[in-house]
This record gives structure tokens, sequence and C-alpha cells, in this order.
């Protein structure tokens, strides 16, 4: 099998690492941010915070066009510092939180899916990780 190719999406969050966290973490929060670009939504969402816990996210276009579950289970949780999760295709993701004067680095590592141009996927999950900056600065 060949090896996957990483990318990471980084961006800083005007806020302390326990507000970024909850955000980032709490259902209701993530169905106000989970969504590429306003022709979106995330209708609903589930998650189990722990190792071995599973999350699932519902993405869907508006206009009922396209929708899909964004899923996986978690290899690794370290409270306001890391998130380790696997896909159901055994892709993984790490997303590392990192505070420094009452701000936060937020820096998305994940293995590429071989459907769509990696360049395409960097800019969908960091439209989505820049939503969530906007989402956490304005609450």
């Amino acid at each position: 099998m060949a090896q996957a190719t990483r990318i990471t999406v980084e961006a800083t969050v005007n806020a302390p690492v326990a507000k970024v966290w909850e955000a980032w973490n709490t259902p209701g929060d993530i169905m106000q941010w989970n969504t590429p670009d306003p022709s979106w939504h995330s209708p609903s969402s589930e998650n189990d915070l722990r190792v071995g816990g599973k999350f699932k996210h519902r993405m869907e276009a508006k206009d009922g066009s396209f929708g899909f579950d964004f899923e996986g289970t978690y290899d690794q949780v370290d409270p306001h510092r890391e998130i380790t999760y696997t896909m159901p295709d055994g892709r993984k993701a790490t997303t590392l939180f990192t505070e420094q004067d009452g701000k936060t680095s937020i820096a998305t590592t994940f293995d590429a899916e071989t459907e769509n141009d990696p360049e395409f996927q960097k800019q969908g999950w960091q439209a989505i990780l820049n939503n969530f900056v906007n989402f956490v600065e304005s609450n």
C-alpha cells in the first residue's frame, strides 16, 4: 500500500485553550461551525470523547444534493493538548492545541484520501478550521 499523503492545516484562535477545546468537542457547537462554506450545514453531531469512543458529524449541502457522515474512533485524547483518531477507511488525523498568551494554535495533520486532489482536501479542511475560528471568536 502506498504511503498516504499527509496534509496539515493550521489556525490561531484569539481565545484560551479551554474555550477552544469545548467548542471543538461539544456537539451543539460542532453543528454551528463544521462546514466548509455557507451552502453546507452540519445537522447532527455525536461525540464520545474518550479513547475508543466514536464521533459522527453529518455534513450536508443545504440544497439536499449531497451529504455524508464524517466519523472516526479516538486513539488518543489528551485534554487541551491533542486528539488523534482513525477514520473508517484507516486514515488517521491528529489535532494539536497549543495555548500561548491567551491565544490557541490549532494544527490538524491528516492522511489524504485518494478520491480528491490533496490541495482540494487541504482547502476544504482549512475552510472548516477557519469557520471554527470565526465561530469561537464571535461567541
